[in-house]
């Protein structure tokens, strides 16, 4: 069964939720991604990818033992952003489904597992971004938590795609047969942001 993609409306509810559960602060990043999804960015889309990008690159990124107390969570957007904090997935899910809601087309953006290389650690590391493809052919350009600019990814020599999704990429693969780990992420990560904006549950896991 395929799910159809949460619709990010923010109810009074839920504002009221997270205040109650993580304070003020917590309920003002939401209402300032709320502000940020009922408005129109820029008149292009590398305008609109920039303002997503530079909003969800301000929050501090934290490995997923010690944040979320497991070693692989997909975090929703909204649980990274009232916990303020979350590792390169949940950056690149969260700028997604943003972009999503700003109206860019679910074929132009890909979530893509990277190898990195870390300068500072002289070593590579498993890695995720957001790519955006203008067009089907051509080069995408890399939205990353690691590196504020977004570059062509010829320019992003320090990464090296392994492969990309988004969320009708991951159904067509289940329909041809193939399994993934990834599917079973994506579903969960699904539903648990539909529960959330439905008013069901609010971070019950989280710390």
């Amino acid at each position: 069964m395929v799910l159809a993609e949460p619709t990010l409306e923010l109810t009074d509810k839920l504002l009221k939720d997270v205040t109650r559960q993580y304070g003020e602060e917590a309920k003002s990043r939401l209402l300032e991604w709320k502000k940020l999804m009922d408005s129109n960015p820029g008149t292009n889309e590398i305008d609109t990818l920039a303002t997503v990008n530079a909003f969800f690159n301000r929050i501090p990124q934290k490995d997923d033992s010690a944040h979320w107390g497991q070693e692989n969570y997909w975090a929703t957007p909204i649980e990274l952003l009232v916990t303020k904090g979350g590792d390169c997935e949940d950056f690149a899910i969260a700028k997604y489904f943003t972009l999503r809601r700003l109206g860019i087309a679910d074929d132009k953006l890909r979530i893509s597992y990277v190898k990195a290389f870390i300068p500072e650690q002289g070593k590579i590391q498993a890695h995720m971004v957001l790519s955006y493809y203008p067009l089907p052919s051509a080069e995408p350009l890399i939205l990353d938590n690691l590196n504020p600019a977004i570059l062509p990814a010829s320019q992003r020599r320090d990464l090296m795609p392994i492969y990309g999704f988004n969320g009708a990429g991951l159904w067509r693969a289940k329909e041809r047969g193939r399994t993934s780990n990834d599917l079973g992420l994506w579903r969960e990560l699904l539903t648990r942001m539909q529960h959330e904006l439905d008013g069901d549950t609010l971070g019950a896991h989280l710390p």
